[in-house]
């Protein structure tokens, strides 16, 4: 099983569940937001909740929610291999690390915010990518609903599957607003998540040298 097709707690893969949204595509293949349907829905909810959707805050509430949506989920449209094509013929040989790399996501739990930071490392096989193209494929990949052990693997399988690299390895750091406001409510909690692949997996010392440099600033 891929991590593209990693169940929800229904039992229901992430490229089943992103089918069966409100979106379409348009005549050229590409993604689009079902827009009114969203409205719609909002709608609903604002009711079901005993809100009247008609009063001055909320009446154009489900097209700022809609809006927002268009956004935040705009990674669903394809995938991010484009951002990584591009790369150089260079010689380095030695790890490449990446870290602080900002993201927000939806968890598609309870459809709230989860955000933190990221690190990207790799060890290339003759050939590298540009710095902002890592970031562009965590950013690219939160901006769907998804689960942030999921997520990381994915940011894994795509660097893996198209530069080819000798290794890659990340680690994400989040805080989860459904624990920090809702639930449990624990305002200041974090979750760790880290994948390793290739020779970061196979050897200890390597995984190690990622590791140390992902959490130590040099002076």
């Amino acid at each position: 099983m891929t991590s593209d097709n990693i169940p929800n707690d229904d039992g229901v893969s992430s490229s089943s569940l992103y089918k069966s949204m409100g979106s379409k595509l348009t005549s050229n293949g590409s993604w689009k937001l079902d827009m009114p349907r969203i409205e719609a829905a909002i709608r609903d909810i604002l009711l079901a909740i005993g809100e009247d959707p008609e009063r001055d805050g909320l009446k154009e509430t489900p097209k700022r929610v809609a809006r927002m949506y268009e956004e935040v989920f705009s990674g669903l449209e394809g995938e991010p291999d484009a951002h990584l094509e591009t790369t150089f013929d260079h010689p380095h040989d030695e790890m490449i690390v990446v870290r602080d790399i900002s993201y927000y996501s939806m968890c598609e739990h309870h459809l709230l915010p989860f955000f933190g930071s990221a690190t990207v490392g790799y060890i290339p096989n003759e050939r590298i990518v540009g710095l902002s193209k890592l970031a562009r494929v965590v950013e690219h990949l939160s901006r769907r609903p998804q689960v942030q052990e999921r997520l990381t693997c994915q940011i894994a399988d795509r660097i893996e599957q198209v530069l080819d690299p000798v290794g890659v390895a990340v680690i994400l750091e989040a805080e989860h607003t459904c624990m920090t406001m809702r639930g449990v409510k624990k305002p200041g909690s974090s979750m760790v998540t880290s994948v390793t692949r290739g020779v970061f997996r196979e050897n200890p010392s390597t995984r190690s040298e990622f590791f140390n440099a992902a959490r130590t600033r040099q002076p």
